[in-house]
């Protein structure tokens, strides 16, 4: 591709990006300006960030994203979950590791609280 192929487009993308800049500040100023009912607040923010969303996707950088999303979607399908009895045992040994180190850890500090009480004779 030569420097005049690619102008274009990247000033057309610039033109997009700033129009979902513009959607965006303009819903933000339009939900301080104007009183809303929060059904329309909801409604004017669904439409607004779809259609921001909408033109942001048809930008270079918004196509390759969704390309992104559709692989990493397919990827995590092909995924092996671990089933409920798996999920359920690795808890119980995850949550007893970790009272074992509080233990340790609290056997630990009232040791050295008491030394360093002794050490230092105040009787903390």
């Amino acid at each position: 591709m030569n420097a005049t192929s690619e102008t274009p487009k990247g000033g057309l993308d610039l033109v997009k990006w700033l129009s979902v800049l513009v959607l965006l500040t303009l819903m933000v100023a339009a939900n301080y300006i104007y009183e809303f009912s929060a059904v329309e607040k909801a409604a004017s923010i669904v439409v607004l960030v779809g259609l921001a969303a909408f033109i942001a996707a048809k930008t270079s950088k918004g196509a390759a994203f969704l390309e992104f999303a559709k692989e990493a979607r397919t990827e995590v399908r092909k995924v092996v979950w671990p089933t409920r009895q798996e999920t359920m045992q690795t808890t119980i040994i995850v949550m007893v590791a970790t009272l074992i180190v509080a233990l340790l850890l609290w056997g630990l500090d009232s040791i050295l609280l008491s030394l360093v009480s002794f050490i230092t004779g105040l009787g903390i």
